[in-house]
């Protein structure tokens, strides 16, 4: 007779935890919706430098291409050699636009954490940081990674695409979807960013000088290794739903 009230409680307990929050945020209130306001403003700053850099560079392309010029299309070279290693040569194309801009937006977005003042811009209620050290930024890139993935595998073969879940044994049905709908937790890296930032925060206020520079160099480097890591199992995962199972 307890365990619906017992069940009740748990549901609530675990209603209650949902809701912690590391910190203070700032929300926007638009209509009915909460808006994560700081996830939101340092998005369309890493937005319009993509955006900006991008026309400044390339608005006159040249014959002989200057360094801007070369700069990107190095860039865009090595995005599509990352596209079709992971997905093939017959299929990489069309993938090459997703597969860049998670690339670019994943790593500016961890780099200007490091390199941007974002502390000197005053807030009612928490400070700006890197959109990535923020798991709204996680979720919003590993679903429509997830289905991409998914979307990649039914154009492909069609209704075919659902057979590989009772391969090679009908027994292996729950572990093979399963398998599919747990792929978007390997694409958690906001808790490495954040990180990241709070050993630069204490290193900084308790050793201002020299300590706190050659962590924010490996800083740096594990970012952009971040950013590849995501673009490379996005890219695998969709050259996958496409071949099927290895």
């Amino acid at each position: 007779m307890n365990v619906i009230p017992c069940s009740i409680k748990t549901l609530n307990g675990l209603y209650e935890i949902s809701g912690v929050e590391v910190g203070q945020h700032l929300y926007w209130q638009i209509g009915g919706l909460q808006i994560h306001a700081q996830v939101l403003i340092t998005s369309w700053v890493v937005i319009a430098i993509l955006l900006g850099s991008v026309i400044v560079t390339i608005r006159n392309p040249q014959t002989i291409p200057t360094d801007g010029q070369n700069f990107f299309e190095y860039v865009l070279e090595f995005i599509r050699d990352l596209s079709k290693t992971q997905i093939g040569e017959e299929e990489y194309g069309p993938w090459i636009p997703f597969i860049g801009t998670m690339f670019l937006f994943i790593f500016v977005s961890n780099w200007s954490g490091a390199l941007l003042p974002w502390k000197i811009i005053q807030l009612p209620h928490g400070e700006l940081a890197a959109p990535t050290n923020d798991i709204n930024t996680t979720v919003a890139l590993a679903l429509p990674t997830s289905v991409a993935y998914f979307y990649a595998g039914l154009t492909k073969k069609g209704l075919g695409y659902f057979e590989k879940y009772i391969k090679p044994t009908p027994i292996l049905l729950p572990i093979n979807i399963l398998e599919d709908f747990t792929k978007p937790l390997v694409f958690d890296f906001f808790g490495n960013i954040l990180a990241d930032e709070l050993v630069v925060v204490v290193l900084v206020s308790l050793v201002p000088l020299v300590v706190p520079i050659p962590v924010m160099f490996l800083g740096l480097f594990t970012s952009g290794i971040q950013a590849l890591i995501f673009a490379t199992l996005a890219a695998a995962y969709i050259g996958e739903s496409m071949e099927g199972h290895h």
